[in-house]
């Protein structure tokens, strides 16, 4: 048996149904899929599961610094029951998952990508998680307190300007 606390086959069901009622009550077009993270992540994170969102509302996952993003997983891991001490791992998975959505928006616009200012921690985790992502490259951008990641299609010369973060027009509802 796994030493994971958190597997697929234990919680996976739970996460699935609980998250397939939230996306549904909320008319959002979005699937969420539980699964084994994949070897790629586990040399500076070591997730015990992931859940990857597919659908045409993936882009509000990342909206206003993440909010929807943040707000699903903190339910989750409020129905989970997860204790304080997994939260940080949480916000790991929270940046990993942004940055491989983000890189799937600039490789669908070939436009870049720009994150809100973020510490410097966080700008290594996104440009982690995106080292290996074909088409795409990460690199820091802006100074001090305004400093955070762009991610640009693979050949674009840095400082093509990336749009600015703004909410997009309103959402079906």
């Amino acid at each position: 048996m796994s030493g994971k606390k958190y597997t697929v086959g234990r919680v996976g069901p739970l996460i699935n149904d609980f998250l397939t009622r939230i996306l549904k009550r909320a008319r959002l077009r979005l699937t969420a899929e539980v699964r084994e993270p994949e070897p790629r992540y586990t040399d500076f994170e070591n997730p015990d599961l992931v859940v990857n969102f597919s659908g045409p509302d993936v882009g509000l996952l990342l909206e206003n610094k993440a909010e929807l993003l943040l707000a699903l997983e903190h339910l989750t891991h409020e129905m989970l029951g997860m204790p304080p001490q997994d939260h940080a791992l949480v916000r790991i998975e929270e940046l990993r998952l942004s940055a491989l959505t983000a890189a799937e928006k600039v490789k669908a616009t070939n436009q870049p990508f720009r994150f809100n200012p973020m510490s410097s921690r966080e700008r290594r985790i996104l440009h982690l998680a995106l080292r290996n992502e074909p088409g795409v490259r990460s690199e820091s951008a802006g100074e001090g307190p305004h400093r955070g990641v762009v991610i640009y299609p693979a050949g674009m010369p840095s400082g093509a300007a990336a749009p600015p973060r703004t909410p997009s027009p309103g959402r079906r509802r």
